[in-house]
């Protein structure tokens, strides 16, 4: 087990290792003002950090380090050559949160995974939506996480997103806006409660004081959010966790959520179906599986409704789901609440479904399928950020303002060739937040992906990954492109 040293003695001068820090000129800095003074309700953090002096924080962050390689804390990068896994970069100082800003939230993420879910079941169910002219229905049908092979179903308590990750920034003025949405299989919530465990033990005295909200209870929520899903009449449901196996970039987060859960981590090999009843092989023979906590893509699920070429999948499993035979979460179809085109309607769907106003701004968005929007997108590309409707982990981007003349002309190209898979959003300046970069603090942008369950009420993760840019002058924060990550200080105090 690694041990920390003990808290820093009060006689150590409280400057320390913030000593002159500031966030980068033109942002929001997460711990201090434009001063360099804490904000209300950080003071404690603030203190803490404040009291420990250059050579101490070396150490914990060495110790740090040592406990993510002993414990195997890692994610994988097909993209590099000197091998598959990495060790998830770790940054010891905390992001603080205060009490009142969590609690707004709360309330906007519950909002917005509700809205989602109604538009997920209208969509595939009666298209009210399209009807009303609340979204084009073009625009949805076109997008790639479409699965007409969906239309009729409806999951147990019409709940589609069992699990959510909703991805949010903070802007100069402080405001919390959403970012994007992940309701198809979302990530990461394993590093959110590994770091919490390592930061514990590195900072003992600091998080009792700063009265942290706890996230280890997350095992025992997902536990019930994946039991509610199981067909009527089951009481006791068998639950599995589906992963791809061991080369999937997220292995350790399927195999770290079956431990905690005790659910049995299977392989698409270990399942079949018959009589569209799904069943687990074991040494004792067959046993039913009620519900499965699947970590693999549409795309893969089923050979004989999609790809023909999987072997991830289980044949048979997608009408055993129809069938009302077994769970799937989260369901089949969710592709289209992420798509990027859809975002920008999302303030209007929380306006037609739940009759409210949105908690939570999102960023201004131009859809490429739009022809004024797409003339706006290829005029302006030196000062917007393009995206890929149906992109992931930092790909399939373009950031106007750091890219060459040959560089924008190409993507031009690309977004004029086909302008429903682009959308555009203005720059915004990204929060900052102090990182140990081995001699000094210095600023580092961030986000937040706070992580969501239904049973079938929505239930909050009181913290979530915080994602930082390690590398100096960097806006992409995920872990395949050089980011990292820190442990979340939800504040039970403070306003």
């Amino acid at each position: 087990m690694v041990h920390a040293p003990a808290d820093t003695p009060s006689e150590r001068p409280r400057a320390g290792v913030l000593h002159g820090y500031r966030g980068l000129p033109g942002t929001h800095d997460e711990l201090v003002d434009g001063d360099g003074a804490p904000w209300p309700g950080v003071q404690a953090v603030h203190d803490a950090l404040g009291a420990t002096d250059p050579a101490d924080l070396a150490r914990r962050q060495q110790l740090a380090d040592r406990a993510f390689r002993t414990g195997g804390i890692t994610f994988s990068v097909y993209a590099h050559g000197d091998g598959v896994e990495k060790i998830f970069p770790f940054d010891l100082v905390p992001r603080p949160v205060t009490g009142g800003q969590w609690a707004r939230i709360e309330r906007g993420l519950s909002q917005r995974v509700l809205a989602l879910d109604l538009f997920l079941e209208d969509a595939y169910g009666p298209g009210r939506c399209f009807a009303q002219g609340v979204i084009p229905e073009d625009l949805v049908k076109g997008s790639t996480g479409w699965l007409p092979q969906v239309v009729g179903s409806r999951p147990r308590h019409g709940v589609h997103t069992h699990i959510a990750g909703i991805d949010l920034i903070r802007d100069p003025s402080g405001a919390w806006l959403v970012l994007e949405d992940n309701v198809r299989c979302p990530s990461g919530v394993s590093y959110v409660i590994e770091n919490r465990a390592v930061l514990k033990r590195a900072f003992p005295k600091a998080f009792a004081q700063a009265r942290v909200a706890p996230v280890e209870s997350y095992p025992d929520r997902l536990q019930a959010a994946l039991s509610a899903a199981a067909p009527e009449g089951v009481s006791d449901p068998h639950v599995v966790v589906l992963s791809p196996g061991p080369y999937n970039s997220a292995y350790f987060e399927h195999a770290f959520l079956a431990r905690r859960t005790g659910f049995p981590l299977v392989l698409g090999t270990d399942l079949f179906v018959d009589d569209d009843t799904v069943y687990v092989k074991t040494t004792r023979g067959p046993r039913r599986v009620d519900v499965i906590y699947r970590r693999i893509d549409d795309d893969f699920l089923d050979p004989t409704v999609f790809r023909s070429d999987s072997v991830l999948g289980v044949p048979g499993l997608f009408g055993a789901w129809r069938a009302g035979r077994v769970g799937l979460c989260n369901a089949p179809g969710n592709g289209i609440a992420d798509d990027k085109a859809v975002y920008p309607y999302v303030p209007d769907l929380i306006r037609y479904y739940l009759g409210e106003e949105p908690v939570l701004d999102q960023v201004p968005t131009f859809i490429g399928a739009r022809p004024a929007e797409l003339d706006h997108i290829l005029t302006h590309l030196p000062e917007l950020v393009v995206k890929a409707v149906d992109g992931a982990g930092g790909y399939g981007m373009l950031f106007g303002h750091g890219a060459s003349a040959e560089e924008r002309e190409a993507f031009a190209a690309r977004i004029r060739a086909n302008p429903r898979g682009y959308i555009a959003q203005p720059r915004i300046e990204l929060s900052t937040c102090p990182v140990w970069d081995g001699t000094a603090m210095v600023p580092r942008r961030v986000d937040l992906r706070p992580y969501i369950l239904r049973t079938p009420d929505p239930w909050v993760l009181p913290g979530g990954l915080t994602r930082v840019a390690l590398r100096e002058g960097s806006y992409v924060v995920n872990s395949s492109q050089g980011g990292g990550s820190k442990d979340t200080w939800i504040l039970e105090d403070g306003p």
